[in-house]
């Protein structure tokens, strides 16, 4: 039976020959059709392949365990699990990483909240230069942060004082290195997802509702307490998984502030793993690391979804009026800015004062120098290197990173058109989930899956398919526009939902083709949604290093790669330098899309 009560037809082979011509002549369908399969070949084969591996023995492992290569076994299950060295390769690992997850949240997501709410909701002064300086640190990478603290705390442990060691500041290793220091570190970067999230949500609120509670005679902190507070809570709760996850995912700044004092985390092992070509054990853990994002997104769904009801209160086009602040007007500013300078604008400075000592510790000026910008090369200088202007790498490195913004930015709107339009229908729910699955695998063993898989030409049936891809770029824009799937599949759609559909249905009605809607109709309403969406992904793909950094080669090196690459070869001033033009370069062009086009990275969340 129908839905309407009325039989069914019968399923003849006339009628799903039409049916099947009507799907294929509808070019919308042919997008969503061949998407999806792409999405599957890309997402799902890796992800049951990275599986695969850690139920069959390797060659290395040929010594240790009875059998063939290929033949099923638990070992790798059994050595990270239940082995006398569990403890020091999962289970230390693993309670540092939540100790730094649960820490970095505790810190970072109440903070930015708090700045959501000051920016967005009250008189604050000096909104345009605060509201820039907040998001300044999702526009540089995590581990940049810790180059920056590394310059400020550096102690002679590392063989070289930092900014306040060479001031006669005695700096203690627990404030220089470990965990404070990382989760501090992390705190500083990661509070701007929250403010993203939570500012997002308050733009959504019509002020009118905690004015009718203010005519009610409720004061300030409780209509902040039962009014505010519950229609952002959805906001705040996805704050805190996407926090938790990605703190207990960073591999960078792990590297640079705990190995000095040997702290471990699953990400750090997970990447000695791979680089020592233990894959199935790397791929063990990591599919740890996927069950805890798993359990923590179903929680945070679990939570919102009881919740739905406060984020539809209130809505776009809704009265904005600012809360004033009184008497605290002056202290908070005050606060503000001593927060911004200490926490943002002091570590840039730092790290451009450290790239323009010739010797590290030093910071006088018959040490200043202009060297690692700009010298022609001496060999009695860091081995003769030049500066990064005279280094065809960084020329090189600019454009890769360039090149895969642009793709990954692109591929994103698509999906995000595909993931609006199926609003409620089967495809598009289908391909929502499988661009969210990506988001789950940490970046080190989703690099890792994509080595494996494209090291060697794919065939079928004595037919290459495709070649052999390491050391090519392809490689870097397949596995980056994979992963950045769901940040750029959900910019896209929080751009294209804000376009109704009927605009697009008069349209067709009129005649107008597939591609005319999407030139004439769709893309000009979406433009600065566009460029909002786009810079949210230009962003992530700008300072991505943990996905990378088992895939490059010589010729396919993007900035971070080529700042981590200096900072491992004791050439801190180099990495500092690309470090500092990485910023620049992300800072003017976001300066840019929001002058010109309106561009604002909270509407793509």
């Amino acid at each position: 039976m129908s839905k309407n009560g009325l039989p069914r037809k019968p399923l003849t082979k006339r009628r799903l020959k039409n049916l099947i011509l009507n799907v294929l002549k509808n070019p919308f369908n042919m997008v969503v059709l061949v998407s999806l399969v792409i999405l599957f070949c890309l997402i799902i084969i890796p992800l049951l392949t990275m599986i695969a591996n850690t139920f069959t023995l390797a060659q290395g492992e040929l010594r240790r365990v009875q059998g063939h290569v290929g033949d099923f076994t638990l070992y790798y299950w059994k050595y990270i699990l239940a082995s006398t060295l569990s403890g020091a390769v999962l289970w230390g690992p693993l309670k540092n990483s939540f100790i730094c997850g649960f820490f970095t949240v505790l810190v970072s997501v109440p903070l930015g909240s708090v700045l959501a709410w000051l920016m967005i909701r009250t008189d604050i002064p000096g909104k345009k230069i605060l509201g820039l300086l907040v998001t300044v640190p999702y526009m540089i990478p995590s581990w940049t942060k810790a180059l920056a603290w590394l310059a400020m705390f550096r102690n002679s442990t590392s063989g070289a004082d930092g900014f306040l060691a060479g001031m006669g500041i005695p700096i203690p290793d627990w404030l220089a290195y470990g965990p404070i220091a990382i989760v501090l570190c992390m705190s500083m970067h990661y509070y701007a997802f929250s403010y993203i999230m939570v500012s997002g949500a308050l733009r959504s609120i019509n002020s009118e509702l905690e004015e009718m509670g203010e005519i009610q005679g409720a004061g300030k902190a409780t209509i902040l307490r039962k009014i505010t507070l519950p229609l952002v809570l959805p906001s705040m709760l996805s704050a805190i998984i996407l926090t938790f996850s990605k703190a207990i995912g960073t591999f960078g700044v792990i590297n640079y502030l705990g190995s000095k004092v040997n702290f471990v985390t699953l990400s750090s092992q997970l990447y000695m793993n791979s680089k020592s070509q233990n894959t199935q054990t790397a791929f063990a853990m990591a599919l740890i690391m996927i069950c805890i994002a798993s359990i923590s997104v179903f929680v945070n769904q679990t939570l919102i979804g009881s919740r739905k009801s406060y984020a539809t209160i209130g809505g776009k086009g809704g009265r904005s009026t600012p809360i004033g602040l009184g008497g605290w007007k002056p202290i908070v500013t005050i606060i503000l800015f001593i927060f911004f300078i200490v926490g943002i604008i002091m570590p840039v400075i730092i790290l451009i004062l450290e790239s323009c000592m010739l010797k590290e510790g030093t910071y006088s000026l018959s040490n200043f120098t202009l060297y690692y910008w700009i010298g022609e090369g001496d060999p009695n200088i860091m081995e003769g290197v030049s500066g990064i202007f005279k280094n065809e790498t960084f020329m090189m490195s600019l454009v890769n990173s360039l090149k895969l913004t642009l793709v990954n930015g692109v591929f994103g709107q698509m999906l995000g058109y595909i993931c609006a339009k199926g609003r409620g229908k089967l495809h598009g729910k289908l391909v929502e989930q499988l661009v969210f699955i990506p988001y789950l695998i940490p970046s080190v063993a989703f690099g890792g899956i994509y080595l494996s898989m494209f090291s060697k030409p794919q065939t079928l049936f004595g037919v290459t398919l495709i070649p052999a891809l390491y050391g090519t770029f392809a490689l870097l824009t397949l596995v980056s526009v994979v992963k950045h799937l769901p940040f750029a599949a959900r910019a896209g759609t929080s751009n294209m939902l804000q376009i109704s559909v009927e605009l697009e249905e008069a349209a067709h009605i009129s005649g107008a083709h597939f591609l005319t809607r999407f030139r004439k109709i769709v893309f000009p309403l979406s433009k600065n949604g566009f460029m909002s969406g786009f810079m949210l992904i230009f962003m992530a793909i700008m300072k991505e290093l943990d996905l990378l950094v088992i895939l490059i080669s010589p010729t396919t090196q993007t900035m971070p790669y080529m700042a981590y690459s200096y900072m491992s070869g004791g050439m801190e001033q180099y990495s500092n330098v690309v470090a500092i033009l990485m910023f620049l370069v992300v800072f003017l062009i976001y300066w840019i899309a929001n002058k010109f086009f309106n561009a604002d990275i909270s509407q793509g969340f």
